[in-house]
């Protein structure tokens, strides 16, 4: 048998055996399409969408809870012992300055003023006749020295006689003079007495009542008809009207970002719909070290008629502001958090990773300060390839 006997038998039986098992030909259609598949996958772009920065005021802010705080705040109470007699305000009620909120029982205290009274009526009626007695000395000693005077003149008078006529007649306007004087205010021990003892007698009897010291809102009342209050028990707890504060306490790390006369947007829980402006007034120079917190004030310039002492505000605190910055949404930026925030960017037709630094984040976007060019296309996590892959970037209007 020669070689080409032998090579048409091999030849045969080949193809013989390809006719025979086509699973063969079925792996290699399979890989044939599968390494198809790959060069496809490899040599043509993926589309993909991406964003731009764009220019945007970023306001960056502080969320606090905090409370309507009263301006001034007054415990009264009575500066006596006693019983009190009326109560005449209840929680809620408006005063004014000089109302009288409670009285105390004064019987006692009326009685000494009438009797202290009637000591300086006393004092100042034996004044008077005093002064009056002397006034009637006085005119009669001048009576007497005008006829001794006319007497002298007409020979029948000594002149000693006439200058004793004289004497009595000084001597009579000095005592005058004297009691005059003693009428005046607290020159009269007797009267400046009398009167001392009134003032005292008076001011025991406004010890017997409570009055509100200026205008405002009665938030508790602690005491009925019929109690025996002593000094020092807190009987009214009153809201004196006054500029309208809130207070919060954010945590000393924010303390960087807060600076008086920082705006605000404050509104109430109970009116989560209506909102007011504020203003911080005072950032408080010492930290609670047990809360590690720090007091801050703000001031409501035009505060609604709903709020009330001690009411629960949410506080949003503008904490900065970038004017125009160059902004990427949120979820375009990678990393964020870290100290290596990145971005995807088409790079020679390939999907690159770009570090970017950033700035201020509000509002769903970030500030990017550089690693960014204004018109570079950035493409979201979102359905995005894998970094190296071929891309082809669209934007959202093309």
């Amino acid at each position: 048998m020669d070689g080409r006997e032998g090579g048409a038998r091999t030849g045969g039986a080949y193809r013989w055996g390809f006719r025979r098992h086509p699973v063969g030909w079925v792996l290699v259609v399979a890989l044939v399409l599968i390494a198809g598949w790959l060069a496809g996958r490899t040599l043509t772009p993926t589309p993909v969408m991406g964003v731009v920065m764009q220019r945007r005021d970023l306001v960056s802010t502080l969320v606090l809870a905090g409370r309507v705080r009263p301006p001034f705040r007054v415990q009264a109470g009575a500066a006596t012992v006693g019983t009190v007699r009326r109560g005449l305000v209840r929680e809620g009620d408006r005063v004014h300055r000089g109302q009288l909120l409670i009285a105390l029982d004064d019987r006692e205290a009326r009685a000494a003023v009438a009797q202290a009274e009637a000591a300086l009526a006393t004092a100042t009626a034996e004044t008077r006749a005093t002064v009056e007695q002397a006034g009637n000395e006085a005119r009669q000693a001048a009576r007497d020295l005008d006829r001794a005077e006319t007497v002298f003149k007409a020979g029948a008078l000594t002149r000693q006689s006439l200058e004793q006529a004289r004497q009595r007649a000084e001597d009579a306007r000095s005592r005058l003079d004297a009691a005059r004087a003693r009428t005046g205010p607290g020159a009269n021990a007797a009267v400046a007495q009398a009167q001392a003892g009134l003032d005292a007698a008076r001011a025991r009897l406004d010890l017997t009542r409570v009055v509100a010291p200026a205008d405002g809102v009665v938030l508790s009342r602690d005491v009925e008809p019929g109690d025996a209050v002593q000094p020092g028990r807190t009987l009214l707890d009153l809201a004196l009207d006054g500029p309208t504060e809130l207070v919060v306490f954010p945590s000393e790390d924010n303390l960087g970002q807060l600076h008086v006369g920082a705006p605000a947007t404050a509104s109430a829980d109970a009116y989560p719909d209506s909102t007011f402006g504020a203003r911080v007034t005072l950032i408080a120079p010492a930290v609670d070290p047990t809360q590690g917190t720090v007091e801050v004030r703000l001031a409501v310039d035009g505060p609604p008629g709903y709020l009330r002492p001690d009411m629960t505000v949410s506080v949003n605190i503008e904490a900065g502001r970038s004017a125009g910055a160059w902004v990427l949404p949120e979820q375009a930026v990678r990393g964020l958090g870290t100290d290596s925030s990145w971005v995807a960017v088409a790079r020679h037709g390939r999907l690159a990773r770009q570090p970017v630094t950033v700035g201020r984040r509000a509002d769903r976007y970030v500030e990017i300060l550089s690693g960014v060019q204004p018109d570079e296309l950035v493409v979201p996590p979102d359905g995005s390839p894998d970094l190296g892959s071929r891309v082809r970037v669209r934007s959202p209007g093309s």
